[in-house]
């Protein structure tokens, strides 16, 4: 019981200490933490200002702006999507003056309006800046670098999108993805690759277009 009370009166005096010193330090160095206090609430004010009167407003008029642009791309005019016509501002234009204010999908429709002009360059910067959350979306912009490194005859990179495009969609969609895949990889002369892309396709999505067809495939390489 004795040694009980000892270890509770060095607690309680460790405790004691504790409380003093931090007593002390705010005495010592109250003006400093009603500072930093005032800095922290004048940093949160400016945050908010910042987004509802300058992120949200510019975040309004670019998206604005790219319904006309999401337009022309729905008609397949894929050129005055990307560089605008008239008093309609294009792709190239809105996320050079925008950014990212505008949404994720402004670089996935500018990557396919490159695409469509043969600049497959220009298709891999912005496809690569695409980071939007839908699978089916994600997927395609990844098939789409694969088939902007076609384009440049980079195989390999070609092969480890349309890989990654297959892996980010479980869904029928994912059958064209490896069809790719195994193309590519027969290219490369990737035999035993290629005959395990078709396998997936045979075995996962054998009621796709690509399914129906994949025997024909598979035999001709064993």
């Amino acid at each position: 019981m004795a040694k009980e009370n000892i270890k509770h009166d060095e607690s309680s005096e460790a405790l004691g200490q504790a409380v003093s010193k931090t007593e002390a330090f705010f005495q010592k160095n109250g003006n400093l933490i009603t500072w930093i206090g005032v800095a922290i609430v004048a940093v949160a004010a400016l945050v908010l200002l910042y987004i509802n009167y300058i992120l949200k407003p510019a975040q309004t008029e670019a998206q604005e702006m790219s319904y006309k642009a999401e337009e022309l791309f729905r008609n397949g005019e894929y050129a005055k999507a990307l560089a605008g016509e008239g008093d309609v501002m294009g792709f190239a234009d809105i996320i050079d003056q925008y950014g990212s204010k505008a949404g994720s999908a402004v670089y996935f429709y500018a990557g396919i309006c490159e695409l469509q002009a043969g600049n497959a360059q220009g298709a891999i910067g912005y496809l690569k800046k695409y980071d939007g959350g839908e699978p089916i979306l994600k997927a395609r912009a990844l098939c789409c670098i694969g088939d902007a490194y076609v384009g440049l005859d980079n195989l390999s990179e070609a092969l480890n999108y349309y890989i990654k495009a297959a892996k980010t969609v479980d869904t029928s969609f994912a059958a064209a993805y490896w069809l790719k895949a195994a193309f590519v990889a027969e290219e490369l002369g990737k035999t035993a690759d290629a005959l395990s892309y078709y396998q997936i396709i045979k075995d996962k999505y054998a009621a796709t277009y690509e399914g129906y067809q994949i025997d024909k495939y598979i035999s001709r390489l064993k």
